[in-house]
Parts: structure tokens; sequence; C-alpha cells
């Protein structure tokens, strides 16, 4: 099992093995990272990773996690963005009862 060399940035620089360390590449970017739990304090690390070092992690026996960007980020924007002043309005109306009851009655399928 290969030692992986890594910088913590609590403890300084770590030595790690193959199985202590996860890379994830995104699908539709190609942008990677990989992540690691410090061995000595414990802390979950994540680092970016050009090509070149995802490469020579996978080719060590690091393990490789694939992940897509949300389907919600290709969706067309429509209308304005919301505003500091819609989300007062939002949460206004969640905490008026009468307004919150008849919200949900919509919701409920008549029997």
């Amino acid at each position: 099992m290969a030692t992986i060399r890594a910088s913590c940035p609590t403890c300084g620089d770590v030595e790690l093995t193959t199985a202590d360390v996860v890379v994830r590449v995104c699908d539709d970017d190609a942008t990677g990272t990989y992540s690691f739990i410090c061995l000595h304090c414990g802390r979950t690390v994540v680092k970016p990773a050009e090509s070149r070092t995802v490469d020579l992690l996978i080719a060590s026996g690091v393990r490789l996690i694939t992940w897509s960007l949300p389907a919600e980020l290709h969706e067309p924007k429509v209308g304005a963005p919301i505003s500091h002043d819609d989300l007062l309005d939002f949460h206004r109306l969640l905490h008026d009862e009468d307004t919150l009851a008849e919200a949900l009655a919509m919701l409920t399928p008549e029997r």
C-alpha cells in the first residue's frame, strides 16, 4: 500500500495510506478534490486536486467517487430573483396560522 503525504491545516504534514484518502471528480466539469480524516486531530480535510494529482492518486489505489452537478443548475431561470423582502414576507406567512391552514387545505385532496 502506497504512502501519501498530505497537509492538514491544523497538524501540518501527515502520512496516509491509500485507504485513508478519497478522490472525488465531477462528471460535468472534471474538477477534482481529495479528502481524508487527519489521523492526529480527526478533522476532515478536503483539498482541490488538478487532473494530474487525481491521476496519480487513482494510480496509487485511492478510491474514486464520481458525482454530477444538480439538474436544477440547468433549469431556466424565470422571473426576478427572490429578494430579502420576499423572504421576510414568506417567513411572516408561515407564522400566520390562518394563512398556513388555508395553504395546507389547498394541498389536501377533497374527500
